[in-house]
């Protein structure tokens, strides 16, 4: 079985690396993001860049300035890039590249999405081992992932920092005593006013214009736009045309689920997903976070079908990220442990969506800060304290590199990446069967494209291991080539029927060869 895997990740590597040696021979770079999204192709990485490749000589966890450290910079993260090629990343989602307010702020960096300009970039990813200007730095960043084939996203920040306000306030949404309004619990941000669907807000409009210029101009690939909703269908349409007018294939991600039914404030604005795709973005998250509450294998399968109804409901394609993990999500490691971890890993890998994970998830960061909410020795805002939420990122301070030393999930991440590009073809075209198992909580589904098929069974029980059985519709394991991918326990299969023991939160992957379930 290990020696099976092992030629078919071999393929699927060689197969990987083959296909960028033209474009770094020709070292000319054409974006084809949003083909390779809308195809399902995507392996996105997400990136904090201020913690990326930080620099922490001491092993205290912070980076101190004083004893020539270094935090993330676009010039030391060039040094992570190859890496993630091996690891099978094709696309870097890069959390935002904006300064940050310091007036009322959230830790001791200031939040990432506490944006005070959106037509600069923060200085803090700057490095000052160079006289190179900091748009120079950023284009190299990511002139550099384009020469190892990865494409690069840009987050666009949805809410101002109070010092953008303090210089902009007609950029905001005011109560009825003209105070900016705070969304949810960010208390170190206020609402942008976008305007209505009957008139936008030309003000907020040129600032993200500017935006998209400044993104597209050090050769981003794409926008991921934070908490999509909070602005009006026409806003993000007339910006999504204005850049497309310049590249065709820039991909636009919004920040948006099924699941989020509430505005962010009650005089916010709030636009639901189908009018955002409507709008012209090309895909949105879906409810996959919501995989550690689903009990049924229904709840999962049902999700995935009513994303695939979404394909071709539009005049363009649509679809949607594997949202299981993100820098707003809980480690899963400390939600079910390192079985869930993996089921996350391999179901981003299988399914017909965009891989999508955070920085560290993949080697088993569990995000816990030793020092995180304590006072700060020094700080750089107006927050004394490491604030930081437990078990997520952390996108507030000067703080380490993300990571861990999990070897298992790190071999399980580069193992998916390769095989979900290996299977690419079965992926992107195949058809998506749900197969019946003799569990509720135990799923099951069948993707099909000539003559292959990848079968998927997991356990959504994550306490209590499962015996169940299941059929392949005119399946015969006498003629057709089983190949297990990702298991724990080998099934017994006579005919079409298959037994198998499935222990909590494990998941089952089989490559069969000559077999199309049409």
């Amino acid at each position: 079985m290990k020696k099976l895997l092992k030629i078919f990740l071999l393929i699927a590597m060689f197969i990987y690396s083959a296909s960028f040696v033209s474009a770094d021979e020709k070292n000319v770079w054409v974006n084809n993001l949003r083909s390779t999204f809308l195809n399902n192709s995507a392996v996105i990485y997400g990136v904090n860049l201020r913690t990326f490749n930080a620099q922490d000589a001491n092993n205290n966890g912070i980076i101190d300035f004083d004893e020539n450290e270094e935090s993330g910079t676009f010039l030391n993260a060039i040094d992570r890039l190859d890496e993630l090629k091996n690891r099978g990343v094709n696309t870097i989602h890069l959390l935002p590249i904006t300064p940050v307010g310091t007036t009322k702020a959230l830790g001791t960096a200031g939040s990432l999405y506490a944006v005070s300009d959106f037509k600069s970039l923060n200085p803090q990813l700057a490095s000052d081992k160079t006289a190179l200007s900091i748009e120079y730095q950023a284009r190299k960043f990511v002139t550099e992932a384009h020469r190892r084939g990865i494409s690069v996203i840009v987050d666009l920040p949805s809410m101002g920092s109070y010092n953008l306000y303090m210089k902009r306030p007609e950029l905001f949404v005011k109560d009825k005593n003209g105070e900016p309004v705070i969304p949810v619990d960010w208390t170190d941000t206020r609402v942008l006013d976008g305007g209505s669907e009957a008139q936008i807000n030309h003000n907020l409009f040129m600032e993200y214009k500017g935006f998209v210029d400044m993104v597209m101009n050090i050769g981003a690939d794409g926008i991921r736009a934070d908490v999509a909703s909070s602005k009006p269908a026409k806003f993000w349409k007339e910006l999504i045309d204005y850049s497309r007018k310049k590249d065709s294939q820039f991909l636009w991600l919004a920040e948006a689920s099924d699941s989020w039914t509430k505005p962010v404030h009650e005089l916010a604005v709030y636009t639901p997903y189908d009018k955002l795709l409507e709008a012209g973005f090309d895909g949105f998250y879906g409810s996959f976070f919501n995989l550690k509450d689903w009990k049924t294998a229904k709840e999962l399968t049902d999700h995935v079908l009513f994303i695939k109804s979404l394909y071709n409901k539009y005049p363009d394609r649509k679809t949607a990220i594997g949202s299981f993990s993100t820098h707003d999500e809980l480690s899963p490691l400390l939600i079910n442990g390192e079985p869930f971890s993996e089921m996350i890993i391999w179901l981003n890998a299988t399914l017909p969506i965009n891989s999508y994970s955070v920085d560290g998830f993949a080697t088993g960061d569990n995000y816990i800060y030793f020092w995180a909410n304590k006072k700060a020795d020094k700080t750089f805002t107006d927050d004394e304290y490491y604030f930081a939420h437990r078990g997520k990122i952390d996108i507030f301070n000067f703080s380490r590199k993300p990571g861990a030393h999990n070897m298992n999930l790190s071999e399980q991440f580069n193992a998916a990446n390769n095989f979900k590009v290996y299977m690419a073809p079965v992926l992107t075209n195949g058809k998506f069967t749900v197969i019946k198992t003799s569990s509720p909580s135990v799923f099951a589904y069948a993707i099909s494209y000539s003559k292959q098929t990848i079968l998927v069974v997991g356990n959504l029980n994550y306490r209590v291991q499962q015996e169940i059985e299941f059929k392949l519709p005119k399946f015969d394991v006498e003629t057709k080539m089983l190949m297990p991918i990702k298991l724990l326990n080998v099934p017994h299969v006579e005919k079409n029927k298959f037994k198998t023991t499935i222990y909590p939160a494990e998941i089952q992957v089989y490559l069969i060869e000559d077999y199309e379930i049409k």
